[in-house]
């Protein structure tokens, strides 16, 4: 029983972490997308397709860090899946730049660090054993 709690005990912090991170994106994206005029002129030279992307997703981060603590399989393959779609979006974040897009510097260090985070949680979900 010792081994099972040790791996409920260390899934549990990511599965908190991937929930919390994906209620503080989409209040950060939404803010952002429907909010007044002058958050909109805070956030800068913001990169649409990224933005959009990154509220969407914050929804399924929640939904992957409930299937984590829940210890259910298909948490594993939606980790995987934001995974790839992340690092594909910060692919086309690349390309926008590369083509002279506007951008700002946080959102390239932002869209690399989901990328980590998620490549991090999905290695994590994968090594804790089996998942219902």
């Amino acid at each position: 029983m010792a081994a099972k709690e040790a791996k409920r005990s260390v899934s549990a912090p990511v599965a908190l972490f991937a929930i919390v991170f994906g209620l503080l994106t989409i209040l950060s994206g939404g803010l952002v997308l429907f909010g007044g005029h002058e958050v909109k002129e805070a956030a800068g030279n913001v990169v649409h397709f990224v933005l959009w992307f990154n509220f969407l997703a914050g929804f399924f981060y929640v939904a992957a860090g409930y299937g984590l603590q829940r210890k259910l399989a298909w948490a594993y393959w939606l980790s995987i899946a934001i995974f790839s779609c992340t690092a594909t979006v910060m692919a086309g974040l690349v390309l926008h730049i590369v083509m002279g897009g506007a951008y700002e510097f946080r959102t390239v260090v932002a869209m690399m660090f989901r990328t980590i985070v998620w490549g991090l949680i999905a290695q994590v979900a994968r090594s804790r054993g089996k998942l219902e």
